[in-house]
């Protein structure tokens, strides 16, 4: 099995995302190399919910006040950001298009809840899934890269989340689509993302009742066929009126002069004698019968924002995965926490994403593997995959310089055998198979050349 917290070592160690931590005080009396390795240490606990204590436990020298003195001095939102974003980037940099395709402009946003504990201003009894809690709204691209997260409570408007992320997030990615499921969209949410420049793509739960607005009045014969579905037409003289003050907000929102949900709370069924948001609302509906008429005409296009969401719903399966501490309970009432708790997670499960990609680029790079693979397996290829991953045990990090090109390490050599589409590839940490067994020592880090194990690996049953 592959440790998690050797690929958030490995990812580190390419990466230097651990360099955007710095002391609040501006003085620094740490070893470079120690610091970092504490910090890595500290990252784990918190992503996984396990502690630092827990940690420390099995971290060598590193003990408890160690830690947490790192944890209060270096660890703050602003710079987890900061590592988040390089890490994505990274990501994105070292992807081969011939194996992943062009640079995507899409990604799919969506929440999960999380246990909490109930004496803070957060949490929040929530209505669909029962029990006390608080959301995290993730934004994930096409191959599972999230490029953005948030806290939330269970009622804030979903709505206001996605735009804050498409707004805010520091990746280099040029995000143009966006997709949603139906507590994501609403007509004025389809009039903010047209001005912001997004297009919104949800997919819409019940797509029986929704309703056509006609582009023109006067001609009520028209179009005789979509009569049942047809209603008035849009006001858009009304949109030409308010159309500086709707310029306005949506500016607000992409400067960030003015919070996302503090504006999309005055545009609300309870305010509906508000000319902007009658204006908003009328664009809104334009926006949504245009396309509502794609999606019901497109089998690509429903395709399309259905596979962006099975994305996010991957990418929630791994966060119990990862986070399983405290049985995936944030136990704390302190908001500051509760944040950093959340960003460690990202961070774990980008750096996740990260190592597979490597890995994977590295078996199909090879010309025997290129061959096999059909447009439809490449289409179905996903760096997300945790089988062969292990967050328990001691947690022991071999601060240990990073791998060469020709040759991997133990935590990058176990990690190929979770490709899938691959599966002949059983190595187990200790490939056995047609009498072939790699033994590991206890001690140190064997290293293999790559090509001798595809040697091995096409002799397997």
């Amino acid at each position: 099995m592959t440790s998690l917290l050797d690929m958030l070592k490995e990812t580190d160690l390419r990466t230097d995302f651990s360099k955007a931590f710095k002391s609040a005080t501006g003085r620094e009396s740490l070893d470079p190399a120690t610091l970092q390795k504490r910090l890595l240490l500290c990252f784990y606990g918190l992503g996984t919910n396990t502690g630092l204590k827990r940690v420390s436990s099995g971290a060598g020298a590193e003990s408890y006040p160690d830690l947490v003195y790192v944890r209060r001095r270096f660890i703050r939102k602003e710079p987890f950001r900061e590592a988040i974003a390089k890490v994505v980037n990274g990501v994105f940099r070292v992807r081969l298009p011939h194996i992943w395709g062009e640079a995507t402009t899409a990604c799919a946003s969506d929440s999960k809840k999380f246990g909490s504990w109930d004496q803070n201003l957060m949490t929040e009894w929530h209505v669909r899934y029962g029990g006390k809690g608080i959301m995290i709204y993730w934004h994930v691209e096409k191959h599972a890269a999230c490029i953005y997260s948030q806290l939330k409570t269970c009622s804030s408007s979903e709505v206001a989340a996605m735009i804050e992320g498409l707004l805010r997030h520091d990746t280099e990615m040029e995000v143009e689509k966006n997709y949603v499921d139906s507590h994501g969209q609403s007509e004025v949410a389809f009039a903010f993302c047209r001005l912001l420049g997004f297009q919104l793509l949800p997919r819409l739960k019940a797509i029986y009742a929704q309703k056509l607005y006609r582009a023109e009045a006067g001609q009520p014969e028209a179009y005789p066929n979509l009569q049942a579905v047809l209603t008035r037409p849009i006001d858009w003289q009304l949109i030409q009126q308010q159309y500086d003050q709707m310029i306005k907000y949506a500016t607000a929102l992409r400067l960030g002069t003015a919070e996302t949900e503090a504006i999309l709370k005055r545009f609300t069924r309870n305010n509906l004698k508000h000319p902007t948001y009658l204006a908003f609302a009328e664009l809104g509906k334009a926006i949504k019968t245009i396309f509502l008429c794609r999606y019901l005409h497109s089998e690509a296009l429903r395709r399309e924002i259905q596979e962006g969401l099975n994305v996010i719903e991957t990418w929630n399966g791994a966060n119990s995965f990862i986070l399983y501490g405290k049985g995936g309970e944030i136990a704390t009432n302190d908001l500051e926490n509760q944040e950093l708790t959340m960003l460690a997670l990202h961070l774990l499960q980008i750096c996740l994403v990260y190592i597979n990609t490597l890995m994977i680029q590295r078996v199909l790079t090879e010309p025997d593997w290129t061959q096999r693979m059909l447009p439809d397996d490449l289409r179905a290829l996903t760096p997300l995959i945790y089988a062969r991953v292990t967050p328990y045990g001691i947690f022991r990090l071999r601060h240990e310089p990073k791998v060469g090109d020709r040759t991997r390490c133990r935590c990058c050599l176990t990690a190929t055998s979770t490709l899938p589409l691959v599966t002949r590839m059983f190595l187990l940490g200790l490939v056995d198979g047609s009498g072939v067994k790699v033994r590991w020592e206890d001690d140190q880090c064997g290293y293999y050349r790559f090509t001798d194990l595809l040697s091995q690996i096409e002799r397997l049953p």
